[in-house]
């Protein structure tokens, strides 16, 4: 989602991992066989794709999980490990992960027994449940010393802290919701729809990616704030930038479709019936949360309440960047990261 994140990528050397034959940083794949979810419907063939960086420590107390954002990949995280970055890789040892449906872990796209819609709805306790699978039973890793993502990586980490309170010491949810606000619900259900009713849609049988103009408009309109807008481009501008998102816009519809779902569905309260108290109750990991106040993507009510339920660390960004903010101001994001991972 965050797609200026990925605009500065760069490779980083590989290492070869202490506890494995395999290079670090290439893409990688856990099989988890059948998957059960949530509803009871199974992902056939579940596969989870991840990246590794850095040095697992001895008594493998350095673990960071770092989850994509909505439509991102773990190719996609790397602009964001290394020394300086949002996590740093010298210190941690960070696996970065590939959440359900974004075409490179089991996806609509790229399921051969469950194509298309035929993949089943999946929530974001789902998403994370697959992850808690690849982390104890492919990697051997019974504990994280922090869960952190961005945006809908983010909402993982809300889904983290109330799924397996035990399983980590410390999270950073940034620009992330442990349940969307109303605003959030209606953005996500307009992008469905112009997917739904695009006459290349076919019941999601298409030929033609449908609705890759939409995509690029509601990523102009939604990511960043008017006034950042207006100050990045022009009258001129402005069609020839929408164009060129619209080429660069590549994600699976299906794919999306899924993903939106899960994140519709978010909320960390349900099984506590809708109580945030309850559910900031069960957190037993160290918080620090990062919102940004003019975020017309992931609002920051739901945020904030849980940060003040949980007497949570809290930074507020301020500018006009929006849901562009951790990447926009990661001047005073990363090393507040770092500080609250080291202290």
């Amino acid at each position: 989602m965050i797609k200026r994140l990925v605009r500065s990528a760069a490779l980083l050397t590989p290492i070869l991992l202490l506890t494995t034959s395999v290079i670090a940083q290439e893409q990688q794949f856990a099989d988890l066989g059948d998957f059960r979810l949530a509803s009871g419907e199974v992902i056939k063939e579940c596969r989870i794709g991840y990246r590794t960086f850095g040095k697992l420590n001895q008594d493998k107390s350095n673990v960071v999980l770092f989850p994509t954002w909505a439509s991102g990949t773990s190719e996609q995280l790397k602009s964001n490990i290394g020394r300086g970055r949002l996590v740093d890789d010298t210190r941690y040892f960070v696996v970065a992960v590939d959440a359900l449906s974004n075409g490179v872990s089991s996806s609509p796209s790229n399921s051969r027994r469950q194509p298309r819609m035929s993949f089943p709805k999946i929530t974001m306790a789902d998403v994370v449940n697959t992850q808690h699978e690849l982390l104890t039973k492919i990697l051997h890793l019974n504990h994280l010393y922090a869960v952190l993502g961005v945006s809908m990586g983010g909402m993982q980490t809300f889904q983290w802290m109330v799924s397996y309170p035990d399983f980590m010491d410390r999270a950073v949810p940034i620009a992330g919701s442990p349940r969307l606000a109303p605003y959030d619900l209606l953005q996500w259900q307009t992008q469905l729809d112009a997917i739904l009713h695009d006459a290349d849609w076919n019941q999601g049988n298409y030929t033609v990616n449908p609705a890759r103009a939409a995509e690029a408009e509601f990523g102009a309109l939604l990511l960043t704030t008017p006034d950042h807008f207006n100050q990045e481009s022009s009258r001129e501008k402005v069609f020839a930038e929408i164009e060129r998102g619209k080429a660069d816009s590549h994600f699976d519809a299906n794919d999306k479709i899924r993903q939106v779902q899960a994140m519709m569905s978010l909320d960390v309260s349900a099984p506590f019936k809708g109580s945030l108290e309850e559910a900031a109750a069960r957190v037993k990991a160290r918080t620090f949360v990062i919102v940004s106040t003019k975020d017309h993507v992931v609002t920051p009510g739901p945020a904030l309440e849980f940060a003040r339920l949980m007497k949570a660390r809290l930074l507020v960004l301020e500018g006009d960047c929006g849901h562009l903010a951790p990447s926009c101001e990661a001047g005073k994001v990363n090393p507040a990261v770092a500080a609250f991972l080291s202290d």
